[in-house]
């Protein structure tokens, strides 16, 4: 499964930003700087606890509690920042051992509902991916202003934008139309602005582009994270750059 192997990678890049950190650096502000690196660590490994929570109540075919994730919370916010960590690294792990260890029978018969979405195992891998990819980002950012997603997980990441897109996509007063290719891998995209709505299409587009940067840029833009100081060298018109960042607030 391509979202799983990026799942992996994406897991061993975190672990070798975690592992060189003293408990000092552990209590640094992450990206989202109301979080700490802990912060980031904790909220990556309570959800991996949940989900797979999830996954092994759709493999055994009974329902979720629907109050099974505030004491997994509970749990984790009462850690110490060190424990939060090496916690974290753990149960990421086991999620993703999980994942790997289902026969081709479980795997195809999964189906895991999350609030109004019913996932199969590939679009659950990819939200996770998605979650996994953008939270190290925001601990590698931390650490060095400079980074960025790394190419694996970015290439399935601009594909897989559709629902974060129309759930967090807001009318900015604007009416237009702006229009974004990216580039590694090469995408176009269309966002349509109204008075009270924001609709954004993947796809084909005859008008030439209002921007050009890369997919790991665009994707870092809809998820909220591509303020000037870490947006890369792109072509096109900066204003439509800034529309988009009011467009895009971020989860």
């Amino acid at each position: 499964m391509t979202h799983l192997r990026a799942l992996e990678a994406s897991a061993d890049h975190l672990r070798a930003i975690i592992g060189p950190l003293d408990d000092a650096a552990l209590e640094q502000r992450a990206y989202p700087t109301e979080w700490t690196i802990a912060d980031v660590l904790s909220h990556l490994g309570s959800g991996a606890v949940i989900q797979q929570r999830a996954l092994d109540d759709a493999v055994a075919g009974r329902p979720t509690p629907s109050d099974a994730a505030q004491p997994v919370w509970d749990e984790w916010n009462a850690k110490s920042p060190r424990a939060q960590a090496a916690d974290g690294l753990r149960a990421d792990q086991a999620m993703i051992d999980r994942i790997a260890s289902l026969t081709e029978a479980e795997a195809s018969a999964v189906h895991i509902s999350m609030g109004p979405l019913d996932l199969d195992l590939t679009a659950f891998v990819a939200l996770r991916l998605n979650e996994h990819a953008f939270h190290t980002w925001d601990i590698a950012v931390a650490l060095d202003p400079r980074a960025t997603i790394p190419a694996d997980a970015a290439e399935l990441l601009v594909d897989n934008l559709d629902l974060i897109s129309r759930f967090t996509a807001r009318p900015t007063g604007d009416v237009r139309t702006i229009t974004v290719r990216t580039t590694e891998p090469e995408r176009t995209i269309t966002i349509e602005l109204g008075t009270d709505a924001a609709t954004v299409t993947a796809g084909p587009s005859s008008a030439d582009p209002d921007l050009v940067l890369p997919a790991e840029a665009y994707s870092r833009l809809v998820y909220g994270r591509l303020d000037p100081d870490h947006t890369p060298p792109f072509e096109g018109d900066p204003g439509a750059l800034d529309v988009l960042r009011r467009v895009f607030p971020g989860p």
